[in-house]
């Protein structure tokens, strides 16, 4: 694809995601004003709803109230005209009364049988009817026939009266009834005249909020439907009154009094409702009903009775209004693309025209040729860059000669080097993170046998089994950038046999400077440790006969006092127990300075495994605070969390720190104190502290310690720092003195930490 093309086409991706975004943004944009418009008109009419409800509201109590007060009036008359006492009065009286005072029925009411029952009416139907499953009703009479006056919430009150609100009649559902109920002791009986009040239903359907629902409706064609709830009762058990065998909901606990509930979603629309009556805020959400996607308000009212309007609008309607304008500037779009890069097509190739000639004469540099130079004209960036293109040429063949100059040089390093390393004495291998051999040089096969090329893409077999994991850790390590210089280990040969090696490991980085290969270099030293076992088992002998002549010494003088003390008894025939007493710690003497000879002669064999030295201590402390507790000393102990485990001897170990501690104990013997244990870790080294508050040791005397028969106390041989030193020799570690006289002394042993 050409450049022409390609700039063509990227304008016109630009003009598309530019007009992309426009229709994006006013699409949404669009939507967004659509709703906040749609919601606004929502909450118009609902406050326009409330408005009417409480209008309709306050018209149906006062034609309530005075139907009431009509009622009451009645019945205040129709006590003038009867006995009373209720067996004196007929039902053809009541019925003659109720055409003459202008109501439809009086029925006569009077406890009876448990109840409050009808005794006497003009409507037969109403005959011995109950009121004890009527709720408030039976409660208000009650009160009427006791007090004389009526206090509970419902119905209107009056004096000796109580007119319960317009309700289905309980003998005959098909009617709505007016009641009202006259009693001030002078009868035996409650006074009941009632009316018909279809007429509350049928203004609240023509005149009230069910009308002003309808024409909203009507209006609009968006809105599908407006319900009218009560939180008292929406989402609760409904509240059904049998009435002649026919279930029948009252009209006083409807919960939905006005609108039509339709697009019903019980569970989500009882959430709503609660949320909205309890927090007196608008909540809008949208539905998918029956597969019809709605958009629901539910918004409180500040009336009397907190009803929650819900408005549904049909969100189809908004959706195809917007799809219709999104249709529209969709088509203009594509209009304007296709302009677009028409005349971007035949503007990029009027610019691009120079850079071909441009490209003409890279191809021509890029075979070698460098004699032709472009025509600039123009002053613009092509300009500018036909002569830095220019510029470039003359610079690439100078370059061009320096660079066959260095690869002449490079070629020359490269063989210099590889002549090193193929014929240097020490082995050098290659390998990968993962272990497999990259390059191996002739060193190595003459040092393990292996022919280089047949380890290439693989692991040898050169690390003993039980060496494996010390070589794992020494990988870890550099592959995280360390080197590891001058390590003595075994390595394996070919045909089996083990050789002494001193290796050197580094990493391997690439121009990140990340560890992408290991570079091995050992050097076989069987010769030189076979060496230094002749000059070791020398220095040994030496050593020997050094400590033979000091136990010479150390034993002559307690066998010259035993000699002396037998010679004695030769001549008295026997010795007294004193003389006993002195003899035996001569031997007992004689015998711990042959013992420890025998120690520092022959060692035990020593069994290595991993242990954690914070438990060896704490065991061994656990073991000499008694001792030290009766020199008046304690132990303070500080273990760093982060020292991992050594490999070690754990007895041993054991009777090292036993002779330092117990050297610190008898140090401060006199005036007691403390001894300060530390345990910590120092990269690859845990570092072993213990330092007491004794006598100190002076500084001459420093650099005597661990020689054999040198001590200062009264009893010792010299000998127990000396076995300390070489235990912990073998170990690998260290082991050093600090101190100064009258302050304290402070031991330090270092040991190799398993990586």
């Amino acid at each position: 694809m050409s450049i022409k093309v390609k700039l063509s086409l990227l304008i016109s991706l630009i003009a598309t995601i530019i007009l992309a975004l426009n229709i994006s943004i006013y699409y949404y944009s669009s939507k967004n004003e659509m709703e906040n418009s749609l919601r606004q008109e929502m909450l118009t009419i609902a406050k326009q709803i409330g408005t009417n409800l409480d209008a309709a509201e306050k018209s149906m109590r006062l034609m309530e109230s005075i139907i009431g007060e009509k009622l009451r009036t009645v019945a205040i008359s129709a006590q003038s005209a009867l006995n009373p006492r209720i067996e004196n009065v007929g039902n053809e009286q009541l019925a003659e009364l109720s055409r003459k005072l202008g109501v439809d029925h009086i029925s006569l009411w009077k406890r009876g049988d448990g109840d409050i029952k009808v005794f006497r009416s003009s409507d037969p139907m109403e005959l011995n009817m109950g009121s004890k499953t009527m709720d408030y009703w039976y409660r208000a009479f009650n009160q009427l026939l006791d007090d004389r006056q009526v206090t509970i919430e419902q119905g209107q009150k009056l004096d000796h009266y109580w007119s319960g609100p317009y309700q289905y009649a309980s003998s005959d559902p098909d009617r709505v009834h007016k009641w009202g109920y006259y009693y001030d002791g002078t009868t035996d009986y409650i006074i009941n005249p009632y009316v018909n009040a279809q007429v509350f239903l049928d203004y609240e359907n023509k005149i009230g909020t069910n009308a002003l629902i309808r024409s909203v409706m009507s209006g609009n064609e968006g809105i599908l439907a407006i319900t009218g709830f009560d939180p008292k009762f929406f989402g609760k058990p409904e509240i059904v009154k049998l009435k002649k065998g026919r279930p029948v909901r009252n009209l006083d606990v409807r919960d939905v009094p006005f609108g039509i509930y339709a697009y019903a979603d019980k569970e989500q629309d009882v959430e709503f409702v609660l949320r909205a009556a309890g927090t007196g805020e608008v909540s809008t959400a949208r539905f998918k009903i029956d597969g019809k996607e709605v958009i629901k308000s539910f918004i409180p009212l500040q009336n009397e009775k907190h009803y929650v309007v819900s408005v549904i609008f049909d969100y189809g309607s908004i959706k195809e209004a917007l799809n219709r304008q999104l249709f529209l500037l969709m088509f203009i779009s594509a209009g304007l693309l296709v302009l677009v890069w028409t005349t971007s097509y035949f503007i990029s190739g009027a610019m691009i025209r120079p850079l071909r000639h441009i490209v003409d004469y890279v191809n021509e540099i890029a075979v070698g040729r460098f004699g032709r130079k472009i025509e600039t004209r123009a002053r613009d960036e092509l300009g500018t860059l036909s002569l830095r293109v220019n510029a470039m040429a003359d610079n690439l063949q100078t370059y061009m000669g320096k660079l066959q100059d260095s690869a002449e040089e490079l070629r020359s390093t490269k063989e210099y080097l590889e002549s090193f390393v193929n014929h240097t004495s020490d082995a050098i291998l290659v390998t990968d993170l993962q272990g497999a051999v990259k390059q191996a040089n002739q060193a190595f096969g003459a040092i393990y046998g292996w022919n280089p090329e047949d380890v290439l893409g693989r692991e040898p077999s050169i690390i003993p089994d039980e060496l494996k994991p010390e070589n794992e850790a020494i990988r870890v390590r550099v592959a995280t950038g360390e080197s590891v210089t001058g390590f003595e280990t075994v390595r394996l040969a070919r045909d089996g046999s083990r050789i002494d090696v001193s290796i050197t490991v580094s990493p391997i980085r690439n121009d990140r400077g990340e560890v992408v290969a290991i570079a091995e270099i050992s050097r076989n030293i069987t010769a030189r440790k076979q060496t230094e076992e002749v000059i070791r088992r020398t220095e040994k002998l030496s050593v020997i006969g050094q400590l033979a002549a000091g136990v010479a010494h150390e034993i002559r003088n307690p066998l010259t006092t035993l000699r002396g003390f037998v010679q004695l008894g030769q001549k008295q025939g026997s010795l007294s127990n004193a003389y006993l007493d002195i003899m035996l710690p001569e031997l007992e003497r004689i015998n711990l300075i042959v013992s420890e000879f025998l120690v520092l002669s022959k060692p035990q064999i020593s069994q290595f495994r991993p242990t954690e030295l914070s438990e060896l201590l704490c065991d061994l402390i656990s073991l000499l605070e008694p001792q030290a507790s009766l020199v008046n000393v304690h132990f303070r102990t500080s273990f760093a969390d982060n020292v991992p485990p050594i490999v070690c001897d754990g007895n041993q170990l054991k009777q090292v720190f036993m002779n330092v501690i117990k050297n610190s104990l008898e140090a401060m013997e006199e005036n007691g104190g403390e001894i300060a244990i530390d345990l910590s870790c120092d990269g690859a080294n845990a570092v072993i502290r213990v330092a007491d508050q004794g006598r100190g040791i002076a500084k001459e005397h420093l650099t005597r310690l661990g020689e054999p028969f040198f001590t200062s106390k009264a009893s010792g041989n010299g000998l127990g720092l000396m076995v300390s030193q070489r235990i912990i020799a073998n170990h690998k570690g260290k082991m050093s003195f600090s101190s100064k006289p009258g302050i304290g002394t402070c031991v330090e042993i270092r040991l190799p930490v398993v990586a």
